[in-house]
């Protein structure tokens, strides 16, 4: 089987045809991949920012058919349609049945043997998904149906940038109509937090990135106003009086925009950090500024949302004119050109590079 393999943090990942991948076990399915995105948390990984085994096949963003049930999987049937989830809700534990299934451990956790063999050695799916690659083995519950009509490369996006943009503002944050939303960082995930803020009609929407043409596409999902990160205090001055926008969303990761998002925000309003980042970059807060703001600092892990669910409720918007998936997608390649798709994110012109098989 052919896929992209990482042997050596910060080195250049590499295709190989010599990939295994063993039958699925019992509640796993083998998925046949059609599409799948280029994150840049793949990336990150790559580079060591964010913790991976090696050797590691990358890509968690991804959409494809059911072609094989193990023992005991009771669907989806074979000849499904799916959008792989790189955190499968179990449906039984504490955070699944309190209405957070994007904090479940329990279906991860419970995961057998590596999936992957290269050279008669383990090899290991980032995030349990490991999409860049022809074919590979999940647990069911990571397998979430889609009607046949939708287009796998609008579905492979669904499966992290758009959930996890849109449903920061819709889910974590539950912005309200006419509330100021401020975005740091344009990229992929960030243009998706742009148009959740359209879709929960925000105003005005500030985008922020060093790139202009990732702010000229800012403007074109939805944004209002755009700037480069030495005119955000002049922002906040013009947009809300100095008072600090009532929603700012940092999508970078750094902990250098987090205190930009959070000096931006209003005072009892909230920030949201959307952005994955390392575990030593650590953001300072003084006890006094947390006390005497009263403003909120929330996480969000994958928009908040529930997979089982938000998926067909983002489909239905983009069938409906609301959500615009189609125009993410700004590169289209093959897995021999995952690496350079690597070195293009950092220019601005590429929100979304799509492998196709």
């Amino acid at each position: 089987m052919r896929g992209v393999i990482l042997r050596e943090i910060g080195k250049p990942v590499e295709v190989s045809e010599e990939l295994t991948l063993r039958r699925p076990g019992p509640g796993e399915v083998r998925v046949r991949l059609r599409a799948a995105g280029v994150c840049h948390s793949d990336l990150s990984m790559c580079e060591g920012r964010l913790p991976a085994r090696l050797p590691l096949v990358p890509g968690h963003e991804g959409a494809g058919e059911v072609v094989e049930l193990g023992p005991g999987a009771t669907g989806p049937p074979v000849g499904t349609h799916v959008i792989l989830s790189w955190i499968p809700p179990c449906g039984d534990c504490y955070f699944c049945l309190g209405g957070r299934p994007n904090l479940c451990v329990s279906a991860r956790a419970t995961s057998g043997a590596p999936t992957l063999g290269l050279g008669g050695e383990p090899a290991h799916a980032a995030l349990g998904v490991g999409c860049f690659a022809e074919e590979t083995v999940v647990d069911a519950r990571a397998a979430i149906p889609i009607p046949d009509d939708v287009p796998f490369d609008v579905a492979a996006v669904v499966g992290c940038a758009v959930l996890t943009g849109v449903g920061a503002v819709v889910n974590t944050a539950r912005v309200r109509p006419g509330e100021s939303v401020l975005v740091i960082g344009c990229g992929g995930v960030g243009i998706n937090v742009i148009q959740g803020a359209r879709l929960a009609a925000a105003a005005p929407v500030l985008a922020v990135d060093p790139f202009p043409g990732k702010l000229e596409t800012a403007r074109r999902f939805g944004a209002t106003h755009t700037t480069t990160p030495d005119g955000l205090a002049d922002a906040v001055k013009e947009l809300t009086e100095g008072r600090g926008f009532d929603h700012a969303f940092e999508v970078v990761g750094r902990s250098a925009t987090i205190r930009q998002a959070w000096q931006a925000t209003r005072r009892g309003g909230t920030t949201v950090v959307v952005g994955a980042g390392s575990a030593d970059d650590l953001v300072s807060f003084s006890a006094a500024e947390l006390f005497a703001t009263e403003r909120r600092l929330l996480g969000c892990l994958y928009g908040s949302g529930d997979v089982r669910t938000d998926f067909t409720r983002l489909l239905r918007l983009w069938r409906a004119g609301r959500l615009d998936l189609d125009g993410l997608i700004t590169r289209r390649i093959t897995l021999d050109d995952v690496g350079d798709a690597f070195t293009a994110m950092g220019s601005g012109d590429v929100i979304r590079s799509l492998v196709t098989f």
